[in-house]
């Protein structure tokens, strides 16, 4: 017979059942704290030299929080922002992946490597090197909506498999140019073997292709050899905290100190500063957590277009706004 196996039920399957001489040799169990539900945003100053995976591993580690996400990797070389969703705000994630990103990155010339940066093997040499005139001459030539061909070593997927395995493996890896918005990039400093770059850019452009493509331009080869990235849609430097804060809450945590959580987690709206805000009344958020639409009224609604919906300042659904009806697209479990 099919039946459903709650947890008092596999606790008796898997303790009861056993034998006494097992159950002696195992010993009690230790007890282990109950992971807990966190709802919000940890912008985290990710350093260099630990991976996107190791970091969402830390900040749920931190809040002993049940779920966790990034909104975009950042390589281990990288440092910078690194938007970590705890809870509710895993379904804000693409909204993030979709803002626009700003980067703080160096150029180092006269070599360019198999990955585009300072990780990789040696392809090529120059002894030229670029005077600065040089280098703002080519940069409009990037601004704008560009064709990018993304570098070998990547996680774009051919044939089902992910660039960078193929890369590794040793096989010819052709990736196709493909269109990015690159909507500002400067020149801040050069010291003639490296040059120092702030970019803005839209989803999908790769910072390591640009320092590719302008050391081919120029004639000199260049690479990445560091990289910062210091805005994620919504996120800036201002909003960061740092693995030493992350850790200094576990211990209070554990130590049963309370500390304030808030100090560390933005709310899950925070995400969606970049469309517009509709508050509703108690019925119409209960409609909405239904998956059923609204009509709105008031001639401060939004017109058309992506928005999400609040009641009492709490963020109760994403959706479209049509013809003067909210269509929820994800409703949110927030405590009001």
């Amino acid at each position: 017979m099919d039946y459903e196996m709650t947890d008092e039920t596999k606790s008796a399957a898997t303790t009861d059942e056993r034998p006494a001489r097992q159950r002696d040799r195992r010993g009690p169990r230790p007890d282990r704290p109950k992971r807990r539900d966190v709802n919000g945003w940890v912008v985290l100053d990710k350093a260099v030299g630990i991976t996107s995976t190791q970091a969402v591993a830390m900040v749920k580690r931190a809040f002993n929080a049940k779920k966790a996400g990034h909104a975009g990797t950042l390589d281990p070389l990288a440092s910078g922002i690194l938007p970590i969703a705890l809870g509710e705000a895993t379904k804000t994630v693409p909204f993030v992946m979709d803002g626009r990103k700003a980067y703080l990155f160096t150029v180092s010339w006269g070599v360019e490597t198999d990955t585009d940066d300072a990780e990789g093997q040696v392809v090529g040499r120059s002894d030229a090197r670029p005077a600065p005139a040089e280098i703002e001459a080519i940069l409009p030539d990037f601004i704008g909506e560009i064709m990018q061909v993304p570098p070998r070593f990547s996680a774009i997927k051919i044939a089902g498999e992910r660039a960078y395995d193929l890369a590794r493996d040793g096989e010819a890896v052709e990736l196709v140019a493909r269109p990015v918005e690159i909507d500002r990039l400067s020149l801040v400093a050069h010291t003639g073997d490296t040059s120092v770059f702030e970019a803005e850019c839209g989803r999908g452009t790769y910072v390591r292709a640009l320092a590719r493509d302008f050391g081919r331009r120029l004639g000199c080869l260049g690479h990445v050899s560091s990289l910062r990235r210091t805005r994620v849609g919504p996120f800036t430097e201002e909003d960061t905290v740092e693995a030493e804060d992350l850790e200094a809450f576990r211990v209070a945590f554990e130590a049963g100190e309370n500390p304030v959580l808030e100090d560390l987690v933005l709310p899950v709206q925070t995400a969606l500063g970049e469309i517009d805000q509709v508050p509703v009344s108690r019925d119409a958020a209960a409609r909405l957590m239904r998956g059923q639409s609204v009509i709105l009224r008031g001639r401060d609604a939004p017109i058309e277009g992506q928005a999400y919906a609040t009641f009492n300042g709490v963020l109760v659904s994403t959706g479209t706004i049509e013809r003067g009806e909210f269509l929820p697209h994800r409703v949110f479990n927030l405590k009001a």
